[in-house]
């Protein structure tokens, strides 16, 4: 089980006043029997900046892996200064915070440009925001780049895109979260897709493990539970078996359903299977 630790998408785990919701994340992993909380620290749409948590402290010291999500909306690829020089900031804001709670990585999603835009700019943007970031001795925890499911011009939606961007970060360290439902949707085979990736990044160190609503090749990212979706569930199994590396459901569901799901991963993902 070491290289594979399971768990869930907790969300902040707080209200508005920054206080905690039912226990927080610790509280969810603990009613779920998860390995991992997966966790934003702001609204996914915000351009907040993210404040210190009442449960820095817990996290930090509990014996559970914590990964925090970037917010949806930043995308430092962007040729729009109003969006990529904010977003940049944030980015920094955000590790920093991250890394507070003892947090493993920060997910953030490759982003794009604009269709009229050329994507080797985009992939540039990138290396700046890495580049710039080392000025202040760089990000303080591992950035974690997520393939996505749609958009012809996105900096990780096609692997020869994800070479292009490993080609210009690869000196930076940064990580590689593999999405499952993204990844079908983008029309990757699944049945070679961690090697695949790996013969790119030479690294795959989360997976976000989710079945699809949507048919291969649909660049619709639409989430289903692990037995309830087009992507037949032995498939997904062999996806995380393969990657050996940590797990995050972002599966619909209630505590019963990610409950059951986290069970069957444990018992797939055993050494005695």
């Amino acid at each position: 089980m070491a290289n594979h630790p399971i768990g869930v998408h907790v969300g902040s785990g707080l209200d508005e006043d920054g206080q905690l919701l039912d226990g927080g994340p610790l509280a969810r992993a603990a009613e779920l029997d998860a390995d991992v909380v997966q966790l934003f620290l702001t609204d996914p749409q915000s351009y907040k900046a993210p404040r210190p948590r009442p449960d820095e402290a817990e996290l930090r010291a509990a014996d559970v892996t914590v990964v925090v999500h970037a917010p949806y909306m930043l995308n430092v690829a962007s040729t729009n200064n109003r969006i990529r020089v904010p977003g940049r900031k944030l980015l920094g804001q955000h590790a920093t915070a991250a890394a507070a709670l003892g947090a493993i990585g920060l997910v953030v999603h490759g982003g794009h440009v604009l269709a009229t835009d050329d994507p080797a700019v985009g992939v540039d943007n990138w290396r700046k925001t890495f580049a710039y970031q080392e000025k202040d001795g760089g990000f303080a925890l591992p950035l974690l780049i997520e393939n996505t499911a749609g958009g012809g011009n996105a900096m990780a939606r096609d692997l020869d895109a994800v070479a292009r961007l490993w080609e210009a970060l690869g000196d930076f360290g940064a990580g590689f979260v593999l999405d499952t439902c993204h990844a079908w949707a983008a029309g990757w085979d699944l049945t070679t897709v961690v090697d695949d990736v790996r013969a790119i990044t030479g690294r795959i160190d989360l997976v976000h493990l989710n079945n699809s609503r949507d048919p291969a090749g649909s660049s619709r990212d639409r989430h289903a539970p692990l037995g309830d979706g087009e992507i037949p569930t032995e498939l997904l199994l062999d996806v995380a078996r393969a990657a050996g590396c940590p797990v995050v459901l972002e599966t619909p569901g209630d505590a019963a359903g990610h409950a059951g799901e986290i069970a069957l991963l444990r018992e797939a993902l055993s050494p005695a299977r």
